[in-house]
């Protein structure tokens, strides 16, 4: 993604410890529209069918998008809302000016909520859905009074399922090297929990389409890396990009066959830690990587010190660290996961603690994980009940009994 590293990562922050504080796209997206875990959200779940789940349990009269607006800002949202919102499109969310937001797979033959007015796309070459949110993009920019502080929230589908390339990219990185990490389709489970252990080895179907579906992510990516490009030399040419706050991130991470799993929505590294850049000009004097933990949560209540508002929220404003003069003090975090049927089925419920070096998560079965990341960075082996790690064990267990508070619904230590 060379406009992301070049225009983003070359006059910016690259956070090398950035995190999810749920591993499930849904309940990420409330957490990064409000600055809040799940639990103080509501939303644990993708599925509106759910008790905790979507559009239907996620309360949008509070967000930073109203935050913002009340404030004089110009809001727009353009891709990806909330799942579920498809059952409700002539509805138009508190806080926002303009509003595209599309659903389905958001690729090809999608739909979208122009304003909450119902529009559909085709097939056609100008249809597909990246291509559709960079016009969208460019216009709300251009057409914002310059003299008006302007929000844009934007959220391709892109390199989401089915990870459909843009056309002219679908033939790209065919020499890229197969993936294969000592993780990948584990060999030795017996010091994971029950649900890890039941999982079988992958087969060669599923070794061919993982591999596929990941070269499709990567291809697919190529069009939000232009749309990155695109944003920058827009904002450059309406002289704004000095005093603009950009952020690029994720709602969580993918596997892709390390410990015998593909998705998201478990424990491991490869689903929680996601990209994390931000650039800053007014703040950032000189390109860097940081090494604090930042978390989803957290880019809420950025957006709203940056825009010199007021937003009390579980996030802590990532500012102070902007301008290399301050800290924010974070020494661990919480994860949260709930499990449903048909949402996310691998992992049951849980609550786990994350610091810089260790990782340990406990099920609703009473199971425990443990990891030291810092010899164990592919989380190959639990140190769980471990005496050498008797001690780090208890300590980290007492910060999750802190921190998991209110539980997941029908999870209890």
């Amino acid at each position: 993604m060379p406009h992301v590293r070049r225009q983003l990562g070359r006059h910016g922050l690259t956070f090398a410890d950035g995190y999810v504080v749920n591993p499930t796209c849904c309940p990420s997206r409330a957490s990064i529209l409000t600055g809040n875990y799940s639990h103080t959200t509501g939303v644990y779940l993708n599925h509106s069918n759910e008790r905790f789940g979507g559009f239907d349990a996620f309360d949008d009269h509070d967000t930073i998008a109203t935050r913002l607006h009340d404030a004089g800002y110009r809001t727009g949202l353009f891709g990806k809302y909330l799942n579920g919102y498809n059952r409700h499109v002539d509805y138009v969310p508190p806080g926002w000016d303009e509003w595209f937001s599309t659903f389905r797979d958001g690729y090809f033959d999608y739909k979208a909520s122009v304003n909450g007015v119902r529009t559909s796309f085709g097939h056609a070459r100008s249809d597909y859905g990246v291509t559709v949110l960079n016009e969208r993009v460019h216009s709300f920019i251009s057409t914002t009074d310059p003299t008006v502080p302007f929000f844009a929230y934007i959220a391709p589908h892109n390199p989401h399922e089915p990870a459909i390339p843009a056309p002219g990219d679908r033939d790209r990185f065919a020499s890229l090297p197969r993936f294969r990490p000592r993780s990948y389709d584990e060999a030795d489970v017996s010091d994971k929990p029950a649900h890890m252990r039941s999982i079988r080895r992958l087969s060669a179907d599923d070794t061919r389409r993982i591999d596929a579906f990941r070269l499709d992510q990567i291809r697919s990516l190529l069009a939000v890396d232009r749309l990155v490009g695109d944003v920058v030399a827009e904002l450059r040419e309406r002289d704004v990009l000095s005093n603009t706050l950009i952020v690029f991130t994720s709602d969580n991470g993918m596997l892709w066959g390390e410990h015998r799993l593909d998705g998201k929505g478990v424990i491991y590294e490869e689903a929680t830690r996601v990209p994390f850049v931000i650039r800053y000009d007014a703040l950032v004097q000189s390109a860097r990587r940081d090494a604090h933990l930042v978390l989803n949560i957290d880019l809420a209540p950025t957006f709203a010190e940056a825009a010199g508002i007021a937003l009390a929220s579980d996030g802590v404003s990532l500012v102070p660290l902007l301008d290399a003069g301050g800290g924010i003090g974070r020494a661990a975090f919480l994860i949260e996961h709930l499990r449903a049927d048909n949402d996310d089925p691998i992992a049951p419920t849980f609550c786990a603690v994350h610091t810089r070096r260790f990782v340990l998560a406990r099920y609703e079965t009473g199971e425990e994980e443990l990891y030291d990341l810092s010899r164990d960075p592919l989380e190959m082996i639990s140190r769980a009940g471990r005496r050498q790690y008797h001690d780090v064990q208890r300590r980290l267990e007492g910060d999750l009994r802190s921190l998991c508070r209110p539980a997941p619904p029908g999870y209890s230590f």
